[in-house]
């Protein structure tokens, strides 16, 4: 007999990050497109655009927009940014009658979004699948994204890589079952595939409960998504971008291996800057909230910051050396893509 409804601990926790959103300031708004489709924000409930930079925040796959940003929304909002936080299409309340599932698509929707929403120009955060994403965004409207941070993204992959061993899955039918699991050893799987250090238990009736609630929508769609992605991907056709731009990476992620951040950091030249976090694994954004946030505000320089250095007259220029250099003296390790993998 299916457990009830207000018994569910998945649900609880869905509300939970929910209130943390409204407490936060932000308001869920829909934004029809022209083809149908239906994009849902967080939004500012009070934006500012004059006073207040934009920063839009792209998920990954996994439940939705609001279980993966939920730890980053008032340390980002004191910084100083208006926080525009979007439901990739087929995930959380956004849908698309349409059958096309590449992430350019994804990317002229969310855009499409964005610019109902009334944004222009700014920055943009994307983890996992959501920087193959905000990738996709910053080469299609380069006017529009000032800055990117690409978190764990292995937008520089090739389908080629799947047979030379590259990954710890050998095909996208297994990759399919982990990211969009229907079982508990899938979800069990998949935690030690993204966390450095996995919680050492899992109750099958929490697992059983999380999938009931977040993972039986739209597993079809989701599953053309990752297929879309992968088949007859090659580097030679990933468009090269202008705008500086961040990568961050877990040394020990097991999804998209360092090979891959270094592939990027290549592909971008001297545009890019590359941190990689210490035991870290591909779920960043869970395993070390704190240390990425940080990153964020320091790379699109807070409030504070943005004042100190005005005060001291630093160029633009001058500006970005010295919130470099400011990485350089923290706990996180940058990785000087010039040696040698292996």
């Amino acid at each position: 007999m299916p457990q009830p409804r207000w018994w569910s601990v998945t649900t609880a926790r869905d509300r939970c990050h929910r209130r943390s959103f409204t407490s936060a300031g932000l308001r869920p708004a829909f934004f029809p497109l022209t083809d149908g489709a239906t994009v849902h924000i967080w939004v500012p409930a009070s934006p500012s655009p004059s006073s207040r930079p934009a920063l839009v925040l792209l998920h990954g796959f996994g439940a939705r927009a609001t279980w993966q940003w939920s730890p980053f929304l008032r340390p980002l909002i004191r910084a100083g940014f208006d926080l525009y936080v979007p439901d990739l299409l087929f995930f959380g309340d956004s849908s698309s009658p349409t059958s096309d599932r590449s992430d350019i698509y994804q990317a002229r929707s969310v855009m499409e979004a964005l610019t109902s929403a009334g944004l222009d120009q700014f920055g943009m955060v994307g983890i996992s699948y959501g920087g193959f994403v905000a990738y996709q965004i910053a080469a299609m409207y380069p006017n529009a994204v000032d800055k990117l941070v690409i978190v764990s993204a292995g937008v520089c992959l090739e389908e080629s890589d799947l047979a030379a061993g590259l990954f710890a899955v050998s095909d996208m039918a297994e990759a399919a079952s982990l990211l969009v699991p229907q079982q508990p050893d899938d979800v069990r799987q998949l935690v030690k595939l993204t966390f450095c250090k996995p919680p050492p238990i899992m109750p099958t009736c929490f697992i059983r409960d999380y999938i009931r609630v977040m993972c039986t929508k739209n597993v079809k769609e989701k599953t053309e998504l990752l297929y879309a992605l992968i088949n007859g991907r090659k580097l030679a056709d990933l468009p090269k971008i202008n705008q500086e731009t961040l990568i961050v990476w877990g040394d020990q992620d097991k999804v998209f291996p360092l090979e891959l951040c270094h592939r990027l950091k290549r592909h971008l030249g001297d545009n890019s800057h590359l941190v990689v976090i210490k035991n870290a694994g591909h779920a960043i954004n869970r395993e070390k909230p704190n240390e990425l946030c940080n990153i964020i505000k320091r790379y699109f320089v807070d409030t504070s910051f943005k004042t100190y250095e005005n005060y001291n007259g630093h160029s633009r220029e001058g500006k970005w050396r010295d919130c470099m250099k400011r990485f350089a003296r923290s706990s996180i390790k940058r990785i000087d893509s010039g040696r040698p993998l292996l």
